[in-house]
C-alpha cells in the first residue's frame, strides 16, 4: 500500500522546538547542566482563585456535558475586562472564545479567503501567523520588519497591486520574537491606510499585560474606526498563566468574529466548562498578580540583556513580551550552528532566529522563563564559554 501524505505536508517542516529538544536532552544524559531559555512557557504558577475556581467547577456533574458556546458570565467578564483594562466598549456578538490564540489564527483564514488571495504576514513573525492562512490556501507574503525602522511595517514600501489584492494583514505588537512596541501613531495610521484598500486588519494581542518601563499595552481597539475592519485576538495564556487551559477570545467587528463563530460551531463543541469559570475568575479578578509578574519578567530581561552586553554580547533590552531578542556575536554567521554550539559550550539553550522567517537569521530569541539568579548563572556559563569577544 502506498500511503501519501497531502502535498501542503511537504511546507511544514519538524518543529524547530522539537529539534531543539532533542539536543538539549543529549546534552543533559551526559551530566551537564542545561539553561532551557528557548521555548516561552510562564514558569509562575497558576493563581489560587483561578484553580479553586476550576476545581470547583470540575466536581459538578453536569460542567462534563458539551459546553456548545460560551457562559453569558464569560461573555459579560470579556467585556468588562476590556473596559477596564483598554476603556474599549464591546457587545457579546463582538466576543467568541478560541482554544488559545494559536487555535484561533490558525482558522480564521478559513472564514475570511478564497484559494489565491493575499494575506501579509511579519518577517520576522511567530510562524502561526503563516501557517494559518496557508491552510487555507490563501497567497501568504510578507512584511519585512528591521532594526532601521524599529520593527514597524513601512506601509509605504507595500505596493499598490498587492495591497489591493490583500485581504486580511496581520499585526502583532509587543511582537513575539523581536520584542518591540508600537506608538499609537502606527494604529492610526494602519487602520485607515487598511480601510482605503479594503484590508481586514487582525491583531494578535498576546502580550499587552507584559511590557516594560512604563509603558502601557494597548488593544488595537481603542482607535478610531478600528471596529470597522479590525479583529483582535486576546489570550488568558501569558497574562494569567493559563496557559494549558487553551483558553484566548476573537474580539472587534461584529460582522467577522460572528463568521468566524459560525465555522467554530461545525469543528467543536464549546471550552470545557470547567475551564470556562476558571477563565471567568482570572478576569474578573485583581491585576495586582499581573503587575507584579511583569515586573519580574523585567527585572530578568535586565539580568539577561544587561548582563549580557556587560560581556561584549550587545543584546538590546526588550521592550515587551517574555523574551528577548538580539544578533548572534561578532564572529558567527549562521544563527542555527552558533545555537548549538553555544548549548553544547556553556550549556544555554535559546532559539535561532531563523526559525521565525528569512529575516531573523543572524538572531536569536532567549525566553525569560528562569529566576534572576538562575538567569545571572547563564550569563556567566556563556562568558565562561569563550564564545564572546569583548
Amino acid at each position: 500500500m502506498n500511503l501519501q501524505a497531502s502535498e501542503r505536508m511537504k511546507d511544514f517542516e519538524e518543529g524547530i522546538f522539537q529539534l531543539l529538544n532533542e539536543k538539549k536532552e543529549e546534552v543533559e544524559k551526559t551530566g551537564r547542566k542545561v539553561y532551557n531559555l528557548s521555548v516561552g512557557t510562564p514558569d509562575f504558577p497558576t493563581e489560587p482563585h483561578i484553580m479553586d475556581a476550576v476545581v470547583e467547577a470540575a466536581k459538578d456533574p453536569a460542567n462534563y456535558k458539551y459546553a456548545l458556546k460560551m457562559l453569558p458570565e464569560l461573555s459579560e467578564a470579556v467585556i468588562q475586562r476590556f473596559w477596564n483594562r483598554y476603556h474599549v466598549r464591546l457587545t457579546e456578538k463582538e466576543i467568541t472564545d478560541v482554544y488559545g490564540s494559536q487555535e484561533g489564527i490558525s482558522h480564521i483564514g478559513l472564514t475570511l479567503c478564497n484559494p489565491g488571495d493575499v494575506v501579509l504576514v511579519p518577517d520576522p513573525g511567530y510562524p502561526i501567523f503563516s501557517i494559518g492562512p496557508s491552510l487555507a490556501m490563501a497567497d501568504v507574503r510578507t512584511y519585512e520588519l528591521n532594526d532601521e525602522k524599529d520593527y514597524l511595517p513601512d506601509l509605504d514600501a507595500i505596493d499598490d497591486e498587492t495591497a489591493q489584492k490583500t485581504k486580511f494583514m496581520i499585526v502583532s505588537y509587543p511582537l513575539n520574537p523581536v520584542c518591540k512596541i508600537a506608538p499609537d501613531s502606527f494604529y492610526e495610521r494602519l487602520i485607515p491606510w487598511a480601510k482605503e484598500r479594503n484590508i481586514i486588519i487582525i491583531h494578535d494581542n498576546a502580550y499587552s499585560d507584559i511590557i516594560y518601563d512604563g509603558h502601557v499595552g494597548k488593544s488595537i481597539l481603542q482607535f478610531e474606526g478600528a471596529k470597522e475592519n479590525c479583529i483582535e485576538f486576546y489570550s488568558l495564556s501569558k497574562s494569567y498563566n493559563y496557559t494549558g487551559a487553551r483558553v484566548g477570545f476573537l474580539v472587534g467587528n461584529e460582522y467577522l468574529v460572528q463568521n468566524f463563530k459560525k465555522l467554530r460551531s461545525q469543528i467543536d463543541y464549546g471550552t470545557f466548562l470547567p475551564v470556562q469559570y476558571g477563565a471567568i475568575a482570572a478576569l474578573k479578578g485583581s491585576d495586582h498578580g499581573i503587575k507584579e509578574r511583569c515586573a519580574e519578567y523585567q527585572r530578568r530581561r535586565d539580568a539577561l540583556c544587561g548582563g549580557l552586553r556587560a560581556i561584549g554580547w550587545n543584546v538590546p533590552d526588550s521592550q515587551g513580551t517574555m523574551f528577548a531578542w538580539g544578533k548572534i556575536p561578532e564572529g558567527y554567521s549562521d544563527d542555527v550552528a552558533f545555537v548549538m554550539e553555544l548549548l553544547e559550550r556553556s550549556g544555554v539553550l535559546c532559539t535561532p532566529g531563523s526559525s521565525f522567517g528569512k529575516l531573523g537569521k543572524g538572531h536569536v530569541r532567549f525566553a525569560l522563563t528562569m529566576p534572576v539568579e538562575e538567569i545571572k548563572r547563564a550569563v556567566a556559563a556563556v562568558e565562561a564559554s569563550g564564545m564572546i569577544r569583548k
